[in-house]
């Protein structure tokens, strides 16, 4: 099996877990679950859910109790692109080639909807708690073994759902928006490395780090490996990002999909402009290279997970 053919057939095992743990669409809030799943389902390459399945094979997780937080986390990050998309922030009235949500529902039942998932998605991510529950019901009195397994499921959901929240939230995800929001209200020169690197590692990596994260404290890593993984996720964020940066500026708009070269024309500062074309290659190989480094040294080889971080790395749309 090819990667492409691999990869394809991951995507859809994620898709299929995240249809699993959505909505029905019932009851007098049916508008927004409509809404919910309408910006849930609108596509997309399922990566944060795939990272997170294939860090908790890594480290030999089994089972489904990842599954949960698998869709969690793209709940999460569908409803980021909601709001992204509202006149207020972006303006976008396309996404994935399709009408934006709130271009279908208006703007209000589209905040209503962002809402709603990030709500939803950690009423789903708790479930993992009744998972473990169920996995013991039947036991009328634990022997040692079976209650210090017990209570370290327990306290691996709890750490994981720790994660979720302060990787999406201002210390992550929310954090980078908003120095991005601030940023675009600045001329080019008063926008630095650190300030452009603080915005990439938040807006777009906090959520990779607590994808492989999660996946690797629910398999039962120990802190340092979950500490490796967190390092892993910033160096794919950011050098997807700085990637982004450099097609803006060598690809064309007919292999992109979209127009290239607006960055200089709207006088944005950006990796490249700030560093130059040579550093910003130089710096995705090297933070390429040092995320697979990581991933190599886990207690097993996830050759899939490690190609998955080169194809997203050093893509060329």
């Amino acid at each position: 099996m090819s990667f492409k053919e691999e990869l394809d057939r991951k995507a859809a095992g994620c898709e299929a877990v995240l249809k699993q743990y959505l909505p029905q669409e019932e009851g007098y809030q049916k508008t927004v679950l409509e809404a919910m799943n309408y910006s849930v389902l609108a596509g997309g390459k399922r990566l944060r859910p795939m990272l997170m399945k294939e860090s908790f094979k890594l480290f030999g997780g089994q089972g489904t109790i990842v599954e949960p937080f698998m869709a969690a986390l793209e709940m999460i990050h569908n409803y980021s692109l909601v709001h992204d998309d509202l006149p207020c922030m972006d303006n976008d009235e396309y996404r994935r080639g399709r009408k934006t949500t709130w271009t279908v529902y208006g703007d209000g039942m589209a905040v209503l909807a962002g809402d709603a998932l990030l709500n939803y998605a950690f009423e789903t991510a708790s479930g993992a708690f009744a998972m473990i529950d169920s996995a013991y019901e039947n036991t009328d009195e634990m022997n040692q073994q079976q209650a210090v397994s017990f209570a370290a499921r327990y306290a691996a959901v709890g750490k994981a759902m720790a994660v979720l929240a302060k990787k999406a939230g201002v210390y992550g995800m929310i954090g980078g928006q908003c120095a991005d929001i601030e940023a675009e209200e600045k001329s080019a020169e008063e926008v630095d490395t650190d300030l452009l690197l603080y915005i990439h590692k938040n807006k777009t990596a906090a959520l990779i780090e607590s994808a492989l994260m999660i996946g690797a404290i629910l398999a039962g890593a120990s802190a340092q490996e979950v500490a490796a993984m967190e390092k892993v996720g910033e160096n794919i964020g950011i050098a997807f990002q700085i990637q982004d940066d450099i097609l803006d500026v060598t690809s064309s708009t007919e292999v992109l999909g979209k127009p290239v070269g607006s960055d200089e024309k709207n006088n944005k500062a950006t990796y490249v402009s700030l560093n130059g074309l040579e550093k910003a290659r130089e710096d995705v190989r090297r933070l390429s290279e040092e995320a697979i480094g990581r991933l190599k040294k886990g207690p097993v080889r996830n050759l899939f997970l490690e190609q998955l971080v080169e194809n997203l790395i050093t893509r060329e749309k």
